[in-house]
């Protein structure tokens, strides 16, 4: 029995405004198409609102937070890296932290499962789903060595990526992409990267896999929990915990972390617009 399906959040009423500021802006990016105050002021004033998909993170039942995005491996030991060096700029800590990441690029053993994406599950045209959403028979599982694991409700437009994270996603289409980035060679991965700032399909690797699925479950498999002590450095991680970047925030967990979708939860003020054409990247670390 699983014991976080008692987690079911009521959907919010009250819109909220979302002001961009800092480094950690990929949700009003996303809502508003730019990050930009001004664009967001007048949103609020204009009373757009938009529903958007929200994530629960849970582990052994309880619940951790809630979220937009997550990325495990790579971009969660990059966050846990730049975490390490906040007397930096931001653009500088996440230069550095990209770089010395790669330089010592390792994979994950891990056990992914997840629960495909429904067309039929969606929750406007289909209220009286009697079937439960996490039938044994619909699971899918993959598992091997993997460099990075996303996990996104929403497009995650941002500077290094103006066509977005997840480019295939939407605020609030019920769905979350999962994209698994197989152990591969450290020049294949970086290409992989580099095609995030262009407008070239960055998803177009032999080892790069996506879904589109409702939930899902990350398995670590390692025993050392993340931790290995015969490394003399190893800045990423807590003892027994894995980084894991939800949201640009630092989130270690020691054990699997299930990524649960709730369509449409929350109501912000905005409106997200469906290309970026006038985009300016500005990481300069490759």
């Amino acid at each position: 029995m699983e014991t976080d399906r008692i987690l079911t959040p009521v959907r919010a009423q009250l819109p909220l405004g979302l002001i961009p500021a800092g480094s950690t802006n990929v949700l009003a990016h996303s809502l508003h198409g730019v990050p930009h105050v001004i664009t967001a002021t007048l949103h609020i004033i204009m009373g757009h609102v938009q529903l958007v998909d929200v994530c629960t993170f849970s582990t052994a039942g309880k619940l951790l937070r809630f979220g937009f995005s997550a990325m495990f491996g790579f971009g969660g030991r990059t966050l846990a890296l730049a975490e390490k060096y906040r007397w930096m700029s931001p653009n500088q800590r996440r230069d550095f932290a990209v770089v010395k990441a790669l330089a010592k690029l390792k994979a994950e053993d891990c056990e992914i499962s997840f629960l495909p994406f429904n067309s039929s599950d969606d929750v406007e045209n289909n209220q009286s789903l009697s079937l439960p959403l996490d039938c044994n028979d619909q699971w899918q599982m993959i598992q091997g060595q993997f460099l990075n694991v996303s996990i996104m409700a929403i497009p995650c437009l941002c500077s290094v990526a103006p066509r977005g994270l997840a480019p295939n996603t939407r605020l609030n289409n019920g769905s979350m992409a999962l994209i698994i980035a197989r152990n591969t060679s450290r020049p294949e991965f970086i290409k992989h990267l580099k095609r995030y700032a262009s407008v070239k399909n960055q998803f177009n690797f032999p080892f790069v896999e996506t879904y589109t699925v409702e939930e899902v479950k990350v398995h670590p498999r390692n025993n050392t929990g993340g931790y290995n002590p015969e490394e003399e450095e190893d800045e990423t991680a807590s003892e027994n915990c894995f980084p894991w970047n939800v949201d640009g925030d630092l989130m270690e967990v020691a054990s699997e972390v299930h990524i649960r979708l709730h369509p449409r939860l929350i109501s912000l003020y905005g409106g997200s617009m469906e290309e970026i054409n006038d985009s300016k990247v500005t990481c300069n670390c490759f």
